[in-house]
């Protein structure tokens, strides 16, 4: 049995956060609840939740900043963040996920959609992996270590959120081979999940910019026009 999971909710609408934490209290999740952005920024540094369910519009500082700060902190950066907002407009929902969050949802919300999502980025957080010979992913100049949660590329460190991760090691697993996009979004959200398409290209382009030189003309992660992505690494050599 895994152990209960520690959720932070950042959020000052006392309504909202009183129906979420009922509402996760009755799965069996431990919720800690802040009603604004730096107390939660701090609390979330100070004791790393398993997961971070973050309102934008914050009072002291708001949601952004603190979506900001948890994405560059070393204790933070890896734990997953989903936005939870009334801001629905497309262009705030790319800012979001290009600053690193995991998942955006919309209020109002369906609370079975939440739980749903919650469990995709706890499991993808938890990172773990059943098979000790995958531990360790070599293609090329890409070093993947599942265990420590870390990527790297010719020995340079990168910063990836979950997501990130979790993309790139699908896509590292099997070199050269192309993943549709429909592939991508069941591998990473889930097949019972609604995702809009341009959710992954956000994390695409995240993950370009750890890895090419120049994001806008890739040579590792590539796009097969009209089909999906491949991974192709040259080694150190070339």
């Amino acid at each position: 049995m895994l152990p209960v999971e520690d959720i932070l909710i950042i959020e000052d609408d006392p309504d909202v956060s009183a129906l979420l934490q009922s509402e996760l209290v009755k799965h069996h999740y431990r919720v800690r609840v802040v009603t604004d952005g730096l107390t939660g920024m701090a609390e979330a540094q100070r004791h790393p939740p398993a997961l971070v369910v973050l309102d934008l519009m914050l009072p002291v500082l708001n949601g952004w900043e603190v979506c900001r700060s948890l994405k560059r902190h070393p204790k933070t950066h890896a734990v997953p963040l989903l936005i939870l907002t009334a801001l629905t407009t497309e262009e705030e929902r790319v800012k979001g996920l290009e600053l690193g969050a995991d998942d955006y949802l919309t209020k109002p919300f369906s609370l079975k959609e939440l739980i749903a999502r919650m469990r995709v980025l706890l499991r993808q957080g938890r990172c773990r992996d059943d098979e000790p010979e995958l531990s360790i992913i070599q293609v090329g100049s890409l070093t993947i270590d599942s265990d420590r949660h870390e990527a790297s590329m010719a020995d340079r460190l990168l910063k990836l959120t979950p997501i990130e991760f979790a993309l790139l090691k699908c896509l590292a697993q099997q070199p050269g081979k192309v993943f549709t996009r429909d592939q991508l979004i069941s591998l990473l959200w889930g097949e019972d999940r609604f995702v809009e398409e341009h959710n992954l290209d956000v994390h695409i382009h995240a993950v370009r910019q750890q890895l090419e030189p120049d994001a806008a003309r890739p040579r590792v992660l590539l796009t097969v026009r009209g089909v999906g992505y491949k991974l192709h690494v040259p080694s150190q050599s070339k």
